[in-house]
């Protein structure tokens, strides 16, 4: 049974039991007072034919059941009620004298204890009579004083009461039943609220929050409802931006290390497949080594840009021209496959940086300039000193980006040309995370670009430039 249904039938039944028993008890106790109030006057209407007939036969000398019973038919006493009728019966309940009619029979006489007075309530034909009976010892013989009072209206009064009283109840039950209706239905207006919010919850819509009109337990439960659901949806965003650092940390990974790999992996090949000369075997194990270290970097300090939101890299001044040169050379064996050319032009001078997340910055620019040419071409990868830092661009003779395409391709996952972009491994995330790097650095990414003439990426780093051989 919902709650709504048993804190209605709870209150009705309530107050139907509390207002019945009280009721009554009222009636009861009403008529218990009234038959009391009957008994205390059929008894003082006994003792004063007791007391009337005991001076009646004071004066006579010689007292036989004769004079007693001319004394009692001749005794009458008129109340407020009329003469009141009374009998004079022996021990065996037989009539001796008396005046006016008794309906009760005189079997109470044989239940009254020894020497003591007593009544009875005795219904006859649908009437209710008290029957007084005392003994009274006139001669050697024990005689029985009885009269009796009609108290049928006592019983009938009782009777009306009850039915009054049962109409009464019926418009208390119902007048009880609406009232309960309505104010539960207010009372519970909150904990629905509850409910129907809790459901949406579930559903997903963490945002949902209950309206709090009162000061009592359900509006504070309201309010702590609120509290849960503020810290709830709060935690569930933290958990929700930290599965999507800890993927987008996987995917750009994955995506920055095919680079590596394919250097790593081409040079590998290179001492694999051919006779090469003393230094060039030095220099391309120089590069596999290298180019695992930084990996091997370059994973950690992912997790921490990424996952963990790191923003405070250690930055050392790096001298330029070295850097950019290594950077070429790692990216040989894949432009070699391809035909491309790789020309460097370097400025020299030493910018505080953090190597491995810009030699990042610059594989990946190099690596989208070189999906961008098909058959053959040309990429320069120059380096220059501009007032207040250091400008590194990449520039290729590719097929370009179109102009409306500029101002998002370094979102997340997005690709200007998919289906060329999916054939060549590409997911979407490399400038996302250039963008990222560039921006802990404190710098900018500038990109200019012409539908089939090419593309200019520039990588504008901060930071006063040294000269290199002070380094």
């Amino acid at each position: 049974m919902r709650l709504f249904w048993k804190l209605f039938c709870s209150t009705v039944v309530i107050t139907s039991l509390a207002c019945g028993a009280g009721g009554f008890y009222l009636i009861d106790s009403q008529f218990r007072t009234g038959l009391e109030r009957e008994v205390t006057a059929v008894y003082e209407e006994n003792d004063l034919l007791r007391y009337t007939l005991g001076r009646e036969l004071a004066n006579k000398y010689l007292l036989d059941q004769g004079e007693i019973t001319r004394a009692a038919d001749n005794l009458k006493i008129t109340t407020g009620h009329g003469v009141i009728a009374f009998r004079l019966s022996g021990g065996n309940g037989e009539r001796i004298s008396g005046s006016g009619v008794i309906p009760v029979d005189a079997s109470a006489i044989g239940k009254l204890p020894d020497g003591k007075k007593g009544w009875e309530l005795a219904p006859i034909q649908g009437r209710f009579y008290l029957h007084a009976v005392s003994p009274l010892v006139l001669t050697s013989e024990t005689l029985y004083l009885e009269n009796c009072r009609d108290v049928s209206s006592l019983f009938a009064m009782r009777q009306e009461q009850y039915r009054t009283f049962l109409y009464l109840m019926g418009g208390l039950i119902l007048a009880t039943a609406l009232t309960s209706l309505l104010l539960t239905a207010l009372m519970l207006r909150p904990l629905r609220r509850l409910s129907n919010a809790s459901r949406r919850m579930a559903a997903g819509q963490l945002h949902q929050r209950v309206r709090v009109d009162s000061d009592d337990e359900l509006g504070r439960l309201s309010a702590d409802f609120n509290t849960m659901t503020e810290q709830l949806e709060a935690q569930v965003y933290q958990l929700r931006e930290a599965a999507q650092r800890q993927e987008e940390f996987l995917n750009s990974f994955a995506h920055e290390t095919k680079t590596p790999l394919t250097s790593i992996i081409g040079y590998a090949d290179l001492l694999r497949s051919r006779a090469v000369m003393p230094e060039q075997v030095q220099q391309s194990a120089d590069y596999i080594f290298s180019e695992g270290r930084r990996l091997e970097a370059l994973s950690r300090k992912l997790m921490d840009m990424i996952v963990l939101e790191k923003q405070d890299f250690v930055l050392h001044a790096v001298p330029m021209e070295g850097f950019l040169t290594r950077v070429a050379g790692a990216m040989k064996p894949v432009l070699g496959g391809q035909n491309i050319r790789l020309l460097l032009q370097a400025e020299p001078a030493a910018i505080p940086i953090e190597p491995d997340l810009i030699e990042t910055v610059c594989l990946n620019l190099l690596d989208n300039a070189r999906k961008a040419i098909e058959n053959g071409g040309v990429i320069l990868l120059e380096g220059k000193l501009q007032p207040g830092g250091y400008c590194i661009s990449v520039i290729d003779n590719g097929k370009g980006i179109p102009p409306e395409e500029l101002d998002r391709i370094t979102d997340a996952f997005y690709m200007v040309d998919k289906s060329r972009s999916r054939a060549q491994g590409g997911a979407g995330l490399g400038l996302a995370v250039c963008r990222r790097i560039v921006a802990i650095h404190g710098g900018q990414l500038r990109f200019a670009s012409e539908l089939g003439k090419g593309t200019r990426v520039s990588v504008f780093l901060k930071g006063e430039a040294a000269d290199e051989t002070d380094q």
